[in-house]
């Protein structure tokens, strides 16, 4: 497996700061502020064959690791995997879930790290919090692990960047959970894009809006949830440590401590295929984002949020192109997904690929229905696209070179709306900054 290909200029990022490469190499790097991370044997590059079954571990089993895993385990026959773990802190969960997988209880872990221990698992899907998507994944991968991330990456950019170089260096192929990546539609608008059929890509627009007049993520607590039932500490991980909370386990994604709210939930949904529409292989060189709490939606849900209920974002890249974003959770009527090219527009309402020509184009560019006849995204596609890439040993649709940049934007956009001001970013040193950065390589 060649997992170094197109990488984001590790080398460039060494000169730039400076670190010899025992620095990166030595797993895994510990800061201040962060628990120990269980370092593990380097293990060897297993390719997996056609025809070897792939065994998968899941560590979350909350409603959309639930849902992972029941797909997989429906997948048994068909694509020849096998669910062989899973790991849940909270009992009620995780029984439910050892139940449905047809697990032994040796097979049903409360501490992801002894799941991490089995040789024979080729796969973790992490389910998670966000503040545990770093920490899970960069462990799963020094233990020989493929992975399967949900959106997004990470809780913070550092995060990425640290999944992203461990990824390099293991040689693990990682899948991040943006289901629409896998739908044949984006893939078509990349050939139409590639083609300059829309002339000189401009801009983008897309949005993930919602109205929900009980407030959004505000999900119903049950009363399994107490201090007995679920392991409170091990959830906190490296969060600010307090009181136990039955309302931030189940609704963690109101608050900035675990989460990011519609930036960080939803957006990527849009930006992921977005970006690889438009062959954006790059990252951002600054985002601008607003927003706010605008409606009072959480009168008798215990703890207020702490998240924008309705936010705009502008990102901007140093090829030209710019996308816009808009995210709500009190306002369902969207801002329709969009490409616009200079000669015409790629427009994709009703899950349709349509170009549209700009009007002093009508005789050079022909408008045309391009739908793929399969169109359509689900979490089973991005499933068997990575089963796939597995196979093949190749790339999966949102794999870590689209994920990284993705994040970029996601946590640029994060900082800018907590900031009130634009935020840029520094290739050379991979960080954000107040101020634009004093050169900007395409090609970091």
């Amino acid at each position: 497996m060649d997992n170094n290909k197109n990488d984001l200029s590790r080398r460039d990022f060494i000169k730039a700061t400076g670190i010899g490469t025992a620095g990166l190499v030595s797993a895994p790097v510990l800061f201040d502020d962060e628990p120990a991370m269980r370092t593990y044997a380097q293990a060897k590059s297993k390719v997996i064959g056609a025809n070897d079954r792939i065994r998968y571990g899941f560590i979350g089993q909350g409603g959309m690791g639930f849902r992972h895993m029941t797909i997989i385990k429906d997948f048994t026959a068909a694509e020849n995997v096998e669910v062989v773990g899973i790991c849940e802190i909270f009992e009620k969960r995780r029984l439910a879930s050892q139940k449905r997988a047809e697990l032994p209880d040796a097979r049903a872990f409360t501490d992801y790290r002894k799941m991490l221990e089995d040789k024979d698992i080729d796969v973790i899907v992490i389910a998670t919090p966000d503040h545990w998507h770093m920490p899970m994944a960069v462990e799963a991968m020094e233990a020989g692990k493929h992975i399967y991330l949900e959106k997004p990456m990470t809780h913070t950019l550092d995060e990425a960047f640290k999944i992203y170089d461990t990824a390099k260096r293991t040689n693990r192929w990682v899948q991040v959970g943006s289901h629409g990546c896998s739908d044949p539609k984006w893939h078509k608008a990349r050939e139409i894009v590639k083609a300059n059929r829309l002339g000189k890509v401009l801009w983008a627009q897309g949005s993930y809006c919602r109205n929900n007049p009980k407030g959004e993520w505000n999900y119903k607590i049950e009363p399994e949830a107490t201090e007995q039932q679920i392991d409170w500490k091990a959830w906190l991980g490296n969060a600010p440590k307090r009181p136990f909370s039955a309302e931030r386990y189940y609704r963690w994604r109101k608050y900035w401590d675990y989460g990011n709210g519609i930036i960080g939930d939803l957006w990527p949904h849009r930006l992921h295929p977005l970006m690889l529409a438009m062959s954006l292989n790059e990252f951002p060189m600054s985002a601008s984002c607003m927003g706010g709490i605008l409606c009072d939606t959480d009168k008798g849900y215990g703890e207020p949020r702490e998240v924008a209920d309705t936010t705009m974002v502008m990102v901007k890249y140093a090829s030209g192109p710019m996308i816009y974003l808009a995210g709500s959770t009190v306002n369902e009527r969207g801002v329709e997904d969009l490409i616009r090219g200079q000669k015409a527009d790629l427009m994709f309402g009703g899950g349709k690929v349509q170009i549209t020509p700009e009007r002093p184009f009508v005789d050079e560019i022909e408008a045309k229905d391009e739908t793929p006849p399969d169109s359509g995204e689900s979490h089973q596609k991005h499933q068997k696209n990575f089963i796939d890439s597995l196979r093949a040993n190749k790339a999966p649709n949102c794999d870590i070179e689209l994920a990284v940049r993705v994040q970029a934007a996601v946590s640029m956009a994060e900082e800018s709306y907590r900031k009130n001001k634009t935020v840029f970013f520094d290739p050379a040193k991979r960080k954000m900054r107040d101020t634009p950065a004093p050169s900007y390589s395409l090609n970091l």
